[in-house]
């Protein structure tokens, strides 16, 4: 009776190490999509400032407030 009590208890503690692996691999995943999300979103932003930089100096070359 003690080894199948001893053999449940080391299944368990199996499965509590794989579950932790796994738990702790789609933690990294989605810290992984986490960090390229946000350097994605810089980027865009980037594009975005570049863009209403180019057309407010647009503006200003054809009001000629630029001189």
């Amino acid at each position: 009776m003690a080894d199948n009590s001893q053999q449940m208890s080391f299944k368990a503690g199996q499965a509590k190490g794989q579950t932790q692996e796994k738990a702790s691999n789609m933690m990294d995943k989605m810290g992984n999509a986490a960090q390229s999300a946000k350097e994605s979103m810089q980027e865009t932003g980037q594009q975005i400032k570049a863009k209403a930089q180019g057309a407010a100096d647009a503006v200003k070359n054809a009001t000629g407030l630029d001189k």
